[in-house]
Formats: structure tokens, C-alpha cells, sequence
């Protein structure tokens, strides 16, 4: 189907165009975080200590005196941009091999589907750690780490549509009308197998979210003064018994995150499928059909 026909489906979508706008909204707002935060994130005001809030710091300030709401919006720059960084990496890496795999077949499939094997024997999580924790902890070896882990789950999906779609009879007729190899793979396969890795990518920017906010609780990822999400709970963490605010606005700040992106995969899912608009007519037939009953 055309990308025409997929867009229209979208705009006919509320649900879709709700979680779109917000994860639009989500993005912006780090983007232009100069223009929105009210205050300098990295200055320290030792004059208002852990405030509740004011008219200065509307969600009050911090054990140093950083206004919390600026740290809040600025955080997004860091947490966001290395999970778009990540998911880049992993995609081009992940669904490169995955065509590989599954349009050379043979020995190559074998030998890439042992290596994705090697990778995915050992919990991402504690594989993140462990490079992290090798290779230093700032922002540059955290991207490394969780890319070298995260191309597994793109290379397998693709395998798995490239097997499919390269059986259909419009890549033999391409074959038999000249097409080479590459435009074979670029012109019929990928275009039809990139709706289903376009929801894989939108749902996996929650899961990374969640990765990197571990690291960061964990001190592997970003470092003081720099304002990121996770850090900024484990900044909290001491004081979470005297102001719980502390963890509280940055925890639901990241869930919020989570929320909207995996709904927008989920509502995305539901746009490219093609068998969603006949689920739809199934379930209409039903409730007809419970009617006359």
C-alpha cells in the first residue's frame, strides 16, 4: 500500500493524532527549553535551599538551590537526544544485518543469527552496565554501550519480514524484469517492511527511556552539573523522606515520557496494519449480530 493511503488512514485516526501531538509536545519542549525554563538550570541559589516552591521557582529548588523546573525541562535535552542517538545506531546497525541475514540466507544467516545469539544470551541491562562501567561513565560511552546491545532485537525483526516478503511474487517478476539485487531489496522489500520497523522504533524510544534512567540512577551515565532525568532521581534519592518531591517530579516526568511513546507505537501499529481495518469490520458484524439476537 501507498504511503498516501497510510497517511490518510493516520489523519482519520484521533487516537493516533492525540499521542502524536503529545509526543510532538514532549519533544519541543527540550528543544526550546532557553525559551520556556524560567531560570539558569545549572545556578545556585544558596539563599533558597530546598524550597517548596515560589514565585521565582515554581516547583522550588533543590539541595543546592537550582531551580527544579528549569533541571526538569533541560533534562530532556540529554535523556531524549541520547535514546534518539541510541535508536539511530541500533536501527541502521540492527536492520542492515537483518536484510543481510535474511535476503543472503545460508552460511551468512547462520553465521549473523549466532552472533545476534552471543548478544542476546545476557540481559541487556546488566550488559549496558558492565560496558559502562569499563569503558567510563559520560555520555559518549553510555550511547556506545547501549547500542552495541540494542541492534539485536532490529536485526531479528527484519530477518523475520525479509524471510516473508522475499517469498511474495512481485520480487520474482522484479527479478525476472532486470531488477538487481539492490533494487530488489531497496524498492520491494524494504518499503514494504519499513511500517513494521517504523512501529518497532517508535515503541522501543519508552524501553530506552527506561534503560538510560537506570544507568543514570546508578551514577553510569550522565554527570554533575548536567541535568538528566535519571540523575536527577538519584540526586533525590537522600532526600526522599524530607522532600519527595525531589524524586517525584522527575519519576513522573520519565513515566509520562513512557506512556506517550509506547501508546504512539501502539496507535502507529494499528494505523500500518493492514488487518486492523478488517479486526474493525469483524467486530462491527459482531455487534450486529448481537443485536438481532
Amino acid at each position: 500500500m501507498s504511503g498516501r493511503y497510510y497517511l490518510k488512514k493516520a489523519l482519520r485516526d484521533p487516537q493516533f493524532i492525540l499521542f502524536l501531538i503529545l509526543a510532538v509536545i514532549l519533544i519541543l519542549i527540550p528543544v526550546f527549553a532557553p525559551y520556556i525554563a524560567p531560570n539558569d538550570p545549572i545556578k545556585t541559589d544558596y539563599d533558597n535551599l530546598l524550597i517548596d516552591h515560589s514565585d521565582k521557582y515554581p516547583l522550588g529548588t533543590d539541595q543546592i538551590g537550582r531551580c527544579f523546573l528549569s533541571r526538569l525541562i533541560y533534562g530532556g535535552r540529554m535523556s531524549l537526544l541520547i535514546v534518539f542517538i541510541v535508536i539511530a545506531i541500533s536501527a541502521v546497525i540492527g536492520i542492515t544485518l537483518g536484510i543481510i541475514a535474511g535476503y543472503a540466507g545460508g552460511k551468512v544467516d547462520t553465521l549473523i543469527a549466532r552472533i545476534t545469539d552471543i548478544f542476546m544470551a545476557v540481559p541487556q541491562t546488566v550488559f549496558v552496565i558492565a560496558l559502562v562501567s569499563v569503558l567510563g561513565t559520560n555520555m559518549r560511552n553510555t550511547i556506545l554501550a547501549m547500542s552495541v546491545v540494542s541492534w539485536t532485537e532490529y536485526c531479528r525483526v527484519t530477518r523475520a519480514l525479509v524471510l516473508s516478503l522475499k517469498e511474495n511474487p512481485y520480487v520474482e517478476e522484479g527479478r525476472l524484469g532486470g531488477m538487481s539485487e539492490l533494487q530488489i531489496i531497496f524498492k520491494l522489500i524494504l518499503p514494504n517492511a519499513f511500517p513494521y520497523l517504523l512501529v518497532n522504533i517508535t515503541q522501543d524510544i519508552g524501553g530506552k527511556l527506561l534503560t538510560l534512567s537506570g544507568l543514570s540512577l546508578l551514577g553510569l551515565s550522565a554527570q554533575p552539573p548536567t541535568p538528566e532525568w535519571g540523575y536527577m532521581l538519584s540526586e533525590g534519592r537522600i532526600f526522599i523522606q524530607a522532600n519527595p518531591r525531589l524524586i517525584l517530579y522527575p519519576g513522573l516526568t520519565i513515566v509520562m515520557n513512557v506512556v506517550v511513546f509506547n501508546l504512539l507505537g501502539d496507535s502507529l501499529r494499528d494505523v500500518l496494519d493492514p488487518r486492523f481495518v478488517r479486526k474493525k469490520h469483524h467486530f462491527r458484524r459482531m455487534r450486529e449480530w448481537l443485536n438481532k439476537a
